[in-house]
């Protein structure tokens, strides 16, 4: 069924001179529910920009963006999102940075009902070794599993994620993408993944959305990725299916980066 749908969605914006700068055209995308989409382009594609509309953290200039045919007006709950950049609060330990989300979101939920679920999140990202420790005493990958737990645990609908191991080592990076999959098997959410990595694409996704260069960046091709799942990345790199993918969007992306470059 459809459940995250953006329907003619432009963003324009106002220049000091007087002028306009038009950024997106004419998206339209629509994501089913337990659905993982990544979207790919060249820098300066406004691929973050329709995540942060999405997220409610900008507002669109005309179109609409549903969520279970509800309109998106703000950000909500019910929409968690993980940046490049952690953002954990340091003077707090990793579970009570986890904890001031759920209590804000659940207030419902008992001091124990709580307890539970946050180191529920914190297993599933592997890091119940280091529930007790502030971000100063973790790696960068672990801050990002703390991110991750965080975004979680409040319950969305949707988890929205910018670009989230780019700053990673590429041994913390894949380790994280095998950790996003097996979490994404248990509590099948719905995801959308803004990404420059086509392997990590790929390897994530149901469908990779193109984006064409910009001004008035809008969606040039879906790629399907008919993989099976649960995916094992060993596996997944021997398959006809993952090549052909792969192969689809880099040609694209050549292209587009060609033609502008011309």
């Amino acid at each position: 069924m459809k459940f995250l749908s953006i329907q003619n969605l432009d963003k324009v914006y106002k220049l000091p001179n007087g002028g306009e700068y038009v950024a997106l055209k004419n998206i339209n995308l629509e994501i089913m529910e337990n659905e993982v989409v990544s979207i790919i382009g060249h820098s300066g594609c406004g691929k973050s920009t329709i995540l942060s509309i999405v997220a409610g953290l900008q507002e669109l200039t005309s179109g609409a963006m549903l969520l279970e045919n509800k309109e998106i007006k703000g950000p909500g709950p019910d929409r968690a999102v993980v940046f490049q950049n952690h953002s954990l609060l340091p003077w707090l330990t990793v579970y009570q940075n986890i904890e001031i989300g759920v209590k804000k979101v659940m207030p419902e939920l008992s001091k124990h009902e709580a307890q539970e679920r946050i180191m529920k999140f914190i297993d599933y990202v592997g890091l119940s070794h280091a529930a007790d420790k502030y971000p100063g005493e973790i790696s960068g990958g672990m801050k990002q599993r703390v991110g991750i737990a965080r975004a979680l645990a409040i319950r969305p609908k949707v988890l929205l994620m910018d670009e989230p191991f780019g700053a990673l080592d590429s041994l913390t990076r894949a380790n994280l993408q095998d950790h996003l999959m097996r979490i994404q098997e248990k509590i099948k959410n719905t995801v959308v993944v803004i990404t420059h990595d086509v392997d990590e694409a790929v390897l994530l996704s149901d469908r990779i959305v193109m984006m064409t260069n910009g001004p008035a960046a809008t969606i040039g091709e879906i790629v399907e990725v008919n993989l099976p799942k649960p995916r094992n990345r060993l596996e997944v790199q021997d398959n006809p299916e993952y090549h052909r993918c792969k192969e689809a969007v880099l040609d694209f992306l050549y292209k587009k980066f060609a033609k502008d470059d011309e």
